[in-house]
């Protein structure tokens, strides 16, 4: 009787233990794009570094300060975003705003920008210092994303993604940046702890 009650008393401490580690999340993997190496300014005038993202799960964008269609609701969908990050209690998570219009956009205008969607630039690095085609071309061999100037107009063509990078500055997946709920930053959240587990 009593060695039935022990093996009884092991079998439901395994069931508890079971539930408690929880289930194994799935990175993602969709894709597989390896960030070039950059040195940029943010939005207080510091040195930005893929080397200072190195060990930390970031999310990128591109965005400019003048853009009047799809970058408020990108960078309100991002402070949303971060917003639901910290209240999910995830660390070592930055985000990255890149400048598609870097001679327009100052790192006194950036941090204008960014204040007015209640950014948190403890861990929101707004980018700039460089030029028209060095942003171009990042983009392109980076994020296999468009990014167009022409002269005839104050307007950029950009992509509207967020991207997920890893520890190692690998993109491994990519959300709409410009048509997202809770729900979507749910899905976000949960890649996160992926590459955090």
């Amino acid at each position: 009787m009593k060695e039935l009650r022990v093996i009884f008393l092991l079998i439901s401490l395994a069931i508890v233990l079971a539930a408690c580690g929880g289930e194994k999340l799935e990175k993602p993997s969709d894709l597989d794009f390896e960030v070039k190496d950059f040195e940029y300014k943010n939005q207080d005038g510091e040195t930005v570094r893929l080397s200072d993202l190195e060990g930390k799960v970031w999310i990128a964008d591109f965005v400019f300060t003048n853009c009047n269609t799809v970058c408020p609701p990108m960078t309100n969908n991002m402070a949303s975003l971060q917003k639901n990050i910290k209240e999910a209690g995830l660390e070592n998570v930055e985000i990255v705003s890149f400048s598609v219009d870097p001679e327009v956009d100052s790192p006194k205008v950036l941090k204008e920008f960014g204040s007015k969607f209640n950014a948190d630039f403890s861990n929101w690095h707004f980018l700039t210092g460089y030029g028209q085609k060095e942003i171009e071309e990042f983009a392109k061999d980076s994020f296999k994303t468009p990014v167009q100037k022409t002269g005839q107009s104050d307007q950029v063509t950009h992509g509207t993604s967020f991207y997920l990078v890893d520890q190692n500055g690998t993109i491994v997946t990519k959300y709409s940046g410009t048509d997202r709920s809770d729900k979507d930053d749910q899905e976000v959240i949960k890649d996160i702890k992926a590459l955090q587990q």
